[in-house]
């Protein structure tokens, strides 16, 4: 015959596993998907941004700089673009911070 307190105690344990598990599995998993939706909405916004920024940068060129935009110096103006892309990679690249995924507020 089985004694009833360990009945109860198998079902607290039970229960304790099941809750440890979705504390330490489905709660960190709900802060990556919002973690990567954050990042993935930062992204796209600033390529956009980027993107508008750098077609501005080139239209500058070749509408200031005349010479570049036509003739054999036709060229320029993207490789002038082109450098100006590589400096603001550079500098988006530096200020990525490295953080943990499950870091808890201050």
């Amino acid at each position: 015959m089985r004694d009833t307190n360990q009945d109860a105690s198998l079902g607290e344990v039970i229960e304790f596993v099941k809750t440890y598990a979705k504390q330490e599995t489905v709660e960190p998993l709900k802060g990556a998907g919002r973690w990567l939706g954050f990042g993935a909405a930062a992204a796209f916004a600033m390529g956009l941004g980027l993107t508008i920024v750098l077609l501005g940068v080139l239209r500058l060129v070749q509408t200031e700089l005349e010479r570049l935009a036509t003739g054999s110096l036709s060229w320029a103006a993207y490789a002038l673009t082109l450098v100006v892309t590589l400096a603001l990679l550079a500098v988006t690249l530096l200020r990525v911070k490295k953080s943990t995924l499950n870091k808890e507020p201050k």
